[in-house]
């Protein structure tokens, strides 16, 4: 996938985003997606609102022509069966994080749920702990995916990031960062659905 096309899935993938966090998700710098969101810009892909929460948004255009580049790369690489295979798995992991991302912002109080504040150390830590113990499985899917498209591989490495950073103390990086592991796994379900063609 040539850097064009990576900065086009990218932003794909993410919607409406700042060039810093295209760049990020398609592994290049910040002057070069931004040079290549420009070009992109030219032909009609992409546009940018400057307003202040404006940002690079794919055009109609844009996501049919990466739906297009997308659908190339997965036949030249043989790699459908496969893709669909660890989709059908990744599903099961979906839902699971889900599951700990809903215990994370809430609890159980008196049978009713309640808005999670935190203030209970060792539920936040038990819940922690199983997201320490499903990252292992998540990496191996995008391990996998990456053996037969590399693109996937960042999102072992921004997932993985994510984690480091929760168990740092920066615990915004489960769910509530632009690159919190919930964030990012979004956008990995998201390109699994574009690469397949599967409507959300």
């Amino acid at each position: 996938m040539t850097s064009e096309s990576a900065v086009l899935h990218a932003l794909r993938c993410i919607g409406s985003a700042e060039a810093g966090r295209v760049a990020t998700a398609a592994g290049l710098a910040e002057a070069d997606a931004e040079s290549e969101l420009i070009d992109l810009a030219v032909a009609g892909l992409v546009t940018h609102d400057r307003g202040p929460f404006g940002g690079w948004t794919i055009t109609p255009a844009g996501k049919a022509a990466d739906a297009a580049r997308v659908a190339a790369e997965l036949d030249a690489a043989g790699a459908r069966e496969v893709v669909a295979g660890v989709y059908d798995r990744f599903l099961g992991l979906n839902q699971e994080l889900l599951e700990l991302c809903t215990a994370w912002q809430t609890r159980s109080v008196d049978g009713a749920i309640v808005p999670n504040d935190h203030a209970d150390a060792a539920y936040d830590d038990r819940v922690l702990g199983l997201l320490d113990e499903f990252a292992p499985r998540a990496d191996a899917v995008c391990a996998e995916l990456a053996a037969v498209l590399p693109r996937f591989g960042r999102y072992a490495t921004r997932l993985g990031g994510a984690v480091a950073r929760v168990g740092a103390g920066e615990r915004q990086y489960f769910v509530d960062d632009l690159e919190a592991y919930h964030t990012v796994w979004f956008q990995l379900h998201e390109d699994l659905l574009v690469t397949l063609g599967i409507p959300r």
